[in-house]
């Protein structure tokens, strides 16, 4: 090999050593500072690009649970009432079987209906009671409740997004009703009149059945979909994390390396730069 102080081919060679070194020094030390292997589209654009898009989904799937916990709460407070509602209409079917009896004087019917019209509108307080957020289930006209179910298009057919939701109807438990039959001013005040309520109060029974079964179907469908949005998201967010997040434990072996690579690579860049020191001597 010829010696010359212009060129220094073993400096040059130490020098792209350490210089990439120091670049991966860099990027592991980037990698164990952010917890990602790929943290920008320089990184790795396909990998990028698809946590970015899965990003997105787990956003949208924050807006579905929202949605969700947002109709659970109202559907649980129509639930409720509804429940409270049935357990009226019972009280109020056994004053009416009491009142029917002939055989009971002025004094005990008065009690009874008495006690009758108490229950009967406090039926109406529960009406107006079970409200959320300004939707009430129960009361005719109070709203219906619609949430998003996924982020899935409902209908394929238009290319407008049309989200997949679900939806829980209003059940009008007001008095005088299509559920509720009994009038705001029905009594028992009479022997003819209680008997008349016992069918009343039975054919409301039956509706009742009929609005406590959708309003159950409808509590356990959204408790469904609460479940399996949640998994979803864990198993989004685990996706992501399996494809940019760094493996901080051989982050650490490698970074370990590195910086004794790093030591080297000084070390043979200053051998490489002493080396023209010796042609000195070929001119003593």
């Amino acid at each position: 090999m010829a010696f010359s102080v212009n060129t220094n081919v073993g400096a040059m060679a130490a020098l792209q050593s350490l210089t990439s070194t120091q670049k991966d020094l860099a990027t592991t030390q980037s990698r164990i500072n952010t917890g990602l292997a790929v943290s920008s589209t320089k990184d790795d654009s396909a990998s990028y690009t698809i946590a970015q898009g899965l990003r997105g989904d787990l956003g949208g799937l924050k807006s579905v649970s929202s949605s969700l916990s947002r109709a659970k709460s109202v559907t649980d407070v129509a639930v409720a009432g509804a429940e409270q509602i049935s357990d009226i209409v019972n009280q109020m079917k056994a004053k009416a079987y009491q009142s029917a009896d002939t055989g009971i004087d002025t004094a005990t019917r008065t009690a009874l209906n008495n006690d009758f019209t108490q229950l009967r509108d406090q039926i109406t307080t529960i009406v107006k009671s079970s409200d959320f957020n300004g939707t009430n289930l129960l009361k005719t006209g109070g709203g219906t409740v619609s949430a998003l179910q996924s982020l899935q298009d409902g209908n394929t057919a238009t290319t407008a997004w049309n989200p997949d939701s679900l939806s829980v109807a209003n059940q009008g438990l007001d008095l005088g009703g299509s559920v509720v039959t009994i009038a705001s001013s029905g009594n028992i005040s009479t022997s003819a009149a209680a008997t008349a309520m016992i069918d009343t109060i039975t054919t409301t029974q039956a509706n009742l059945k009929t609005s406590l079964s959708t309003l159950g179907a409808a509590s356990r469908k959204i408790d469904a979909q609460q479940t399996f949005t949640s998994k979803l998201s864990d198993v989004i967010d685990s996706g992501i994390g399996n494809l940019v997040d760094a493996d901080l434990a051989k982050e650490s072996a490698r970074l370990q390396a590195l910086q004794v690579k790093q030591q080297l690579g000084v070390q043979a860049l200053g051998i490489a730069n002493q080396a023209p020191q010796t042609i000195t001597s070929l001119f003593r």
